[in-house]
């Protein structure tokens, strides 16, 4: 099963990685609004992912047992000089500069999140089953302890503001808390507080929020102004119909009608160019992955490793879900990429070393 799970991962992480350059390559071909840099700068990223790919599959993963807290410290730092000394774009102020390299610190936290929540619930599973077998208590230190690893840098993500990444850091807290044994009735319990909330975080949103929550549900009440984005992604994708348009002949990328085409909304490009067949190969890739990775949590005994394992595999499948329904206008628009296809080095990167992880963790069944 090892090594056809290595194999099998480093196929469908290229052949994504191809569809990303390809169709970056034609989101920015003789286009004045998105540089044809952004296709240079990917593929310099892939080969450098690739590369990195190769070693961590080779390294001990549990090294970042012993540093997860650190890194959790020094992301929590990033976040923070973020807020007050960040690079402003786009309304928002999420990156930060050192030496003329900009990167997201709230993308490396969908990785250290991970580690970290992978490191404490693997130290505290027996105590938490035994709590949990005895009924315990709805909030109790088990969950509060999680709970606030969580919540900080979850709500110094959403002051950039970034909504969409915070939503996606509640996700991993909820699969890790799934995966690391808790009774259902608690999980339950707990995501009911949560909904029973939700109303009331309406009025800690921002103006463009809460218009994209209002598009999601009619976008032409706002045909030219926030929902014009969606609808001109709707039309992209419905125009593809079933083998596309071809390789650099969608109408909607090229003519300029679809905006963030690059990140964002690059699967509009690729649904528009390559039809609902292109499209299914690629989610059929991300699937192949997402099951491989299920398979290699299943395998190992290491409860670090089966959570760390869970909580990629389960980032990967939120972002990928959330971002083919938004552009499909069957989620709220929340700017969140396409792992490994979207431009974006930051995020390229971290999803890279995630897929690395798993390749080691395939390698390897550590017995404790």
């Amino acid at each position: 099963m090892n090594r056809e799970a290595v194999r099998t991962i480093w196929v469908f992480t290229i052949i994504i990685i191809a569809f990303g350059l390809i169709t970056l390559y034609s989101a920015s071909y003789q286009n004045v609004r998105v540089s044809h840099q952004v296709f240079y700068d990917q593929l310099f990223m892939a080969g450098l992912g690739l590369v990195a790919m190769f070693f961590l599959e080779r390294m001990n993963y549990r090294r970042f047992f012993d540093i997860a807290y650190i890194l959790y410290g020094i992301n929590i730092l990033f976040l923070l000089l973020v807020l007050f000394g960040g690079r402003h774009a786009l309304g928002a102020r999420r990156w930060l500069e050192f030496g003329g390299i900009s990167f997201q610190p709230s993308e490396l936290t969908k990785l250290v999140i991970i580690l970290a929540l992978g490191r404490y619930f693997s130290q505290h599973q027996e105590a938490f089953s035994f709590r949990s077998s005895r009924g315990g208590q709805m909030i109790s230190r088990d969950l509060l302890i999680p709970l606030g690893i969580t919540a900080v840098p979850m709500l110094l993500i959403f002051k950039q503001p970034d909504l969409g990444t915070a939503l996606l850091i509640f996700g991993i807290f909820f699969i890790m808390l799934f995966a690391s044994g808790v009774r259902y009735r608690i999980i339950s319990g707990f995501l009911a507080l949560c909904l029973i909330a939700a109303p009331f975080a309406w009025h800690i949103l921002k103006p463009y929020q809460r218009d994209r929550l209002l598009v999601f549900l009619n976008p032409n009440i706002d045909p030219l102004g926030a929902g014009y984005t969606i609808i001109q992604s709707k039309i992209a994708i419905g125009s593809g119909q079933i083998f596309g348009k071809g390789w650099l002949g969608g109408t909607q990328n090229q003519l300029n009608f679809l905006p963030e085409r690059h990140t964002d909304f690059i699967f509009s490009v690729i649904a528009e160019e390559w039809g609902l067949f292109g499209a299914m190969i690629l989610i059929f890739s991300y699937f192949t992955i997402i099951n491989c990775g299920f398979k290699i949590a299943e395998h190992n005994k290491d409860p670090f490793g089966t959570l760390v394992t869970t909580g990629i595999v389960g980032i990967l499948a939120l972002q990928v879900t959330i971002n083919i329904g938004m552009v499909s206008g069957l989620c709220p628009v929340v700017g969140i990429t396409l792992p490994l296809v979207s431009y974006g080095r930051t995020s390229f990167m971290m999803f890279i070393i995630m897929i690395g992880f798993l390749l080691n963790l395939a390698r390897r069944r550590t017995i404790f």
